[in-house]
C-alpha cells in the first residue's frame, strides 16, 4: 500500500490533506524543505505560520539536545520547571497586560480552550462574543465560537456564543465604508448584539487581529480598541487570539492587537513559538487568571524541551530583529502581488508576512475556489509551497518564516504569477 492508502486506511476522513496527490515532506533547512520524492520547495506556509524562524535552526536545536542530554523530557507541572518559569516571566513582561500570569498548553485550540474557561469563570457567564468568520480551534468550546461552518461542525456548544461584524471586511454590508465609518458601523453593530442577543453580563470577546483560517482578513487598525471601550462599559472580558499573529510576524508590532491601540485582559498563543515544538498558553491579568478555584494541572503543557525550545526562538527572533524582516519582506511581497494583474484576483491583503490573495470569478465578487486549487496546485509545480483557506475557500495564504529573503520573495512571486497567469 502507497503512503496515501494507509493514511486513508487508519485516519479520520475529516484530516485535511493538500494536493491531489499528497506530498510527504522528509528534510528541511532555512525555507526549503524536500519531499519524498527529492524534490525541493520554497515554503511561503511554514506549517501553517509554526516554523516561524525556519527549518533546521541550530540554536534551537542545539538547545533541545541540551535538554535531551539531561535525561528529562518530562517532570510535569506538579514540580517546579526552570525553563517554564523563566519563558513565562518573558512572556508576561512581552504582553504588556499588567501584572500578567501565563499557562502554558500543547496547542492553540487548547490555549483558546482555557481563555474561554477562564472568562466565563470569572464572569459568572456563559454568553461569549465572537467575529464573524473566526477560527479558533477544533475542541468544544472553541468550535462553538467558530464563526465558520466549514470549521466548526456542531451547533452543541459548553457557550452561547453571539457574533458581530469587523474582522472580513471585502464581503458584507459595510465593505464599501471608509475606515472610520466601517468602524463606526461596526461598533453599532456590537452594541446592538449585546443589547439583543445577551443578557448583558456577558462573558468576554475573543477575537483574531489578522483572522488566519478566515483568509487573512485585516480589520481597520483601531476597531477593536473601539470595541474595547464599548467592552469596559459592561465589564466584558477582551481575549486576542495571537495564535497567528504572534511574535511579530505582522511587522508593524510584536503582538497583532498592537494595531489597534488596547491592552487585552489575556491574549492566547501558540504555532510560531515552539517553531515546530508543540507550545502554545494563555497570559491574562492575574485577577483573571486566578479565579479558577478547582485544583488543575497542564500534563505536557510548558514541558521542559518544549520551553527551551521556546526560549531559543524568542532569543532568534530578537537577535536577528525578525519583526523587522517580516515588515520589510512583507511589503515588497504585498506590492509585488498587487502589481500582478490578473481579472482572477478580487483582493489582496495583509500585513508583514501574513497575506491573503482572494480569487474571484472574473467581473464580480462571486469567490472561485477552483481557481484557490489551480493556483495551491500550479504553485507547487513551480516549487513553491503555499496555504488555502477562507470562508469559501478562495483565498491563497501566503506566511513564510519570518526569516524570508528579498530573492526568495522574488522567487515566490514569479511562481504566483505564473500559476495565476495559466487560470
Amino acid at each position: 500500500m502507497t503512503l496515501i492508502e494507509r493514511h486513508r486506511a487508519v485516519l479520520p476522513n475529516w484530516l485535511a490533506l493538500y494536493y491531489a496527490d499528497p506530498l510527504e515532506i522528509v528534510s528541511g533547512h532555512g525555507r526549503r524543505v524536500t519531499d519524498s520524492t527529492g524534490k525541493s520547495y520554497l515554503d511561503f506556509f511554514a506549517g501553517i505560520l509554526t516554523n516561524a524562524i525556519g527549518y533546521d535552526v541550530a540554536e534551537v536545536s542545539d538547545a533541545v539536545r541540551k535538554q535531551l542530554d539531561s535525561g528529562i523530557l518530562h517532570t510535569s507541572t506538579l514540580y517546579l520547571i526552570r525553563s517554564q518559569v523563566e519563558l513565562a516571566e518573558r512572556i508576561a513582561a512581552l504582553s504588556g497586560i499588567p501584572d500578567a500570569k501565563v499557562f502554558f498548553t500543547n496547542s492553540g485550540t487548547e490555549a483558546n480552550e482555557t481563555a474561554l474557561m477562564l472568562a466565563t469563570q470569572h464572569r459568572r457567564s456563559n454568553q461569549v462574543l465572537a467575529m464573524r468568520n473566526s477560527y479558533h480551534g477544533r475542541a468544544f468550546a472553541t468550535v462553538g465560537v467558530t464563526g465558520n461552518r466549514g470549521w466548526s461542525a456542531s451547533a452543541l456548544s459548553p457557550v452561547r456564543v453571539s457574533y458581530v461584524h469587523g474582522g472580513y471586511r471585502y464581503r458584507g454590508p459595510f465593505a464599501a465604508l471608509s475606515d472610520a465609518d466601517y468602524t463606526a458601523a461596526c461598533v453599532e453593530d456590537l452594541r446592538e448584539v449585546i443589547q439583543t442577543t445577551t443578557s448583558g453580563d456577558v462573558a468576554c470577546l475573543i477575537a483574531e487581529p489578522i483572522q488566519g483560517v478566515g483568509g487573512f482578513c485585516v480589520p481597520p487598525d483601531g476597531l477593536y480598541g473601539a470595541f474595547a471601550e464599548v467592552l469596559a462599559e459592561y465589564g466584558i472580558l477582551f481575549i486576542s487570539d495571537e495564535v497567528q499573529t504572534g511574535w511579530g510576524r505582522t511587522g508593524e508590532h510584536f503582538w497583532g492587537i498592537g494595531a489597534h491601540g488596547v491592552t487585552p485582559d489575556m491574549m492566547t498563543f501558540a504555532k510560531g513559538l515552539g517553531n515546530g515544538l508543540a507550545i502554545g498558553g494563555v497570559v491574562a491579568r492575574a485577577e483573571v487568571m486566578d479565579s479558577l478555584t478547582a485544583n488543575s494541572i497542564s500534563t505536557f503543557g510548558g514541558n521542559p524541551v518544549a520551553t527551551v525550545g521556546a526560549t531559543a526562538v524568542l532569543d532568534y527572533i530578537a537577535d536577528h530583529d525578525l519583526q523587522a524582516n517580516a515588515a520589510e519582506r512583507g511589503a515588497a511581497l504585498l506590492a509585488g502581488l498587487r502589481a500582478i494583474d490578473s481579472p482572477w484576483i478580487g483582493d489582496v491583503r495583509g500585513k508583514g508576512l501574513m497575506v491573503g490573495i482572494e480569487l474571484v470569478k472574473p467581473g464580480g465578487k462571486e469567490p472561485a475556489p477552483e481557481a484557490a486549487v489551480a493556483v495551491l496546485e500550479g504553485t507547487r509545480a513551480r516549487g513553491l509551497l503555499v496555504g488555502k483557506g477562507g470562508l469559501h475557500n478562495n483565498v491563497i495564504r501566503l506566511a513564510p518564516p519570518m526569516t524570508v529573503t528579498a530573492d526568495e520573495v522574488d522567487e515566490a512571486l514569479d511562481a504566483l504569477a505564473g500559476a495565476v497567469g495559466s487560470l
